[in-house]
């Protein structure tokens, strides 16, 4: 029952829309919008609670959200983490334990609607404007962000291109927004009446048109030294995303792996990562 429920639940959703864009196309937009960007997932559970508990910092207010920080002291530069759609800090958990044993100070915090912190929805610019709150407070040195987390760091840096990030690590990071709107409507199968009406409301609201939301236009003028990781194999974000940024990224590093998938919680990953942030 439950696999023919989320069978049909799309679909009344998208007969839903076409219907609604009839007679109010912002509102058909509008909720399609919300749709896509509700989190039903990345809340804390039991058994991630201990380790994030035990490095609670501070609850940040950044518009209407309630944000949960986290810090891990040590002596040396300041690495900020960001997780991806559908996550929350705990996800770091492994690369935390090893930028401790190199005794780096380690910053994180959960998303909007993610982990401990407050909402229900996320897209790219409400991510965006939690991280440039965290980034001037505590100016971090490094940023490692994974999935979602590395396209809202690039289009923060293109916003604010002096910031003093001193090095970027991404990890199995999107490039194009409009190929996740495409996946999107081929889920619940709205027309084209509401695809376009999306298009026009994010260009109202954001600025930009869908096809030019995309991680290759935020990196290209980044002179920040950039690490890109991504698997070959990664079914949720496809490897040629992270070719396409670092093609525009010309200060960037491309590392392509096989048979890691989309999280990359790897011991050799996490050490390729520490040895960039250790670099000169």
């Amino acid at each position: 029952m439950r696999k023919i429920i989320e069978k049909v639940a799309p679909l009344y959703y998208g007969q839903l829309l076409n219907g609604m864009a009839l007679f109010n196309k912002p509102k058909a937009a509008e909720k399609a919008f919300d749709i896509f960007c509700t989190i039903r997932k990345g809340r804390v559970k039991p058994e991630q609670a201990d380790f994030l508990d035990a490095a609670k910092h501070t609850v940040e207010e950044i518009g209407e959200q309630h944000i949960q920080t986290y810090k891990w002291t040590g002596g040396k530069e300041t690495v900020l983490l960001l997780h991806g759609w559908e996550s929350n800090t705990y996800r770091w958990r492994n690369l935390i334990k090893m930028l401790q044993e190199k005794d780096f100070t380690i910053l994180a915090f959960d998303a909007p609607a993610h982990g401990y912190s407050t909402g229900e929805m996320l897209h790219v610019p409400l991510y965006a404007e939690s991280l440039r709150h965290i980034l001037n407070k505590f100016t971090p040195d490094y940023v490692v962000a994974h999935s979602m987390g590395g396209m809202t760091i690039l289009f923060d840096h293109y916003l604010h291109p002096d910031a003093p990030v001193q090095k970027i690590v991404t990890v199995g990071s999107p490039c194009d927004f409009e190929s996740f709107m495409h996946h999107y409507q081929k889920i619940l199968k709205f027309n084209a009446t509401v695809w376009e009406a999306m298009d026009e409301r994010l260009k109202s609201v954001f600025g930009f048109h869908m096809h030019e939301f995309k991680s290759s236009l935020f990196a290209k003028n980044n002179k920040v030294p950039g690490l890109l990781f991504h698997d070959k194999e990664d079914k949720q974000v496809l490897y040629t995303e992270s070719v396409k940024v670092h093609e525009s990224w010309k200060s960037s590093r491309l590392v392509l792996t096989e048979g890691l998938g989309h999280s990359m919680h790897q011991v050799h990953v996490n050490e390729e990562i520490i040895e960039f942030l250790e670099s000169k």
